[in-house]
């Protein structure tokens, strides 16, 4: 119990640090720390020490200041590309379902995988859809798509190495042929073919969508009318998210 309690208030102490950070304070002293939060000085500085070698912090070059590390900062744009996608998308997705008469849908990466986020069921006598708030399992074909281009692949690869063999086998083949045509499709034993592409923001990838139908309805070949307006859209609204497709995949 008193192993628990000092865990709750070193998380709660390194809160607090950070929520110091602000546009009247981008830079943080040992001092400042102390006075703000009523810290002692050596408490503070062993704070200082620990949230650097975890990159929440990092040092202000020649001087004692402090300001957000690299794991913030990376928290932080992601936090926001979230945001913004989810803002920008349903526009992006209206306009593609209504062209290829499929629906889309929009996931986003979660603790350990891809979570559907957004759903524009197509205009069409039959549809196809996903409940909002899925969770999709690591061979499915948004989910290879997030793991051939997440910026951390030791992350992909250790995600990957808990699916049994063969599967683990065929996936990472999967996501490497994914690296290079760009995006995916696969049909699977219900006969649905999801054909997906990513959508990239300045930090990386950030979201997927995917084309969801019958494999009467939507071709699996990527070089498929449907396919290609996917890909197009996804590249319309990655450059409006400020990211880079990625040159392998023009």
């Amino acid at each position: 119990m008193a192993a628990r309690e000092q865990d709750i208030q070193a998380v709660s102490r390194t809160a607090q640090i950070l929520g110091l950070f602000g546009p009247e304070t981008p830079e943080l002293s040992v001092a400042e720390t102390t006075r703000r939060l009523g810290l002692n000085r050596t408490t503070a500085h062993r704070y200082f020490s620990s949230m650097i070698s975890s990159g929440l912090l990092e040092r202000v070059e020649d001087s004692a200041l402090v300001r957000p590390g690299r794991s913030i900062l990376q928290l932080g744009s992601f936090t926001l590309g979230k945001q913004r996608i989810m803002q920008m998308a349903p526009a992006y997705m209206r306009e593609l379902s209504l062209e290829i008469k499929i629906s889309t849908v929009l996931s986003l990466w979660g603790t350990s995988g891809p979570v559907v986020s957004l759903v524009e069921e197509a205009d069409h006598p039959t549809v196809v859809t996903v409940r909002v708030g899925s969770q999709l399992a690591l061979d499915s074909s948004q989910a290879k798509v997030f793991l051939a281009f997440l910026p951390d692949q030791f992350h992909a690869d250790r995600l990957t190495g808990s699916l049994p063999e063969p599967q683990r086998t065929e996936t990472r083949r999967r996501i490497e042929a994914i690296r290079q045509a760009g995006m995916s499709s696969y049909v699977n034993n219900r006969g649905i073919c999801v054909v997906a592409a990513p959508v990239f923001a300045a930090a990386g990838i950030c979201a997927t969508i995917a084309a969801v139908g019958t494999e009467r309805m939507l071709p699996e070949a990527l070089d498929s009318r449907e396919a290609t307006a996917l890909k197009a859209a996804c590249k319309r609204l990655t450059k409006e998210m400020g990211g880079t497709w990625p040159e392998a995949t023009d």
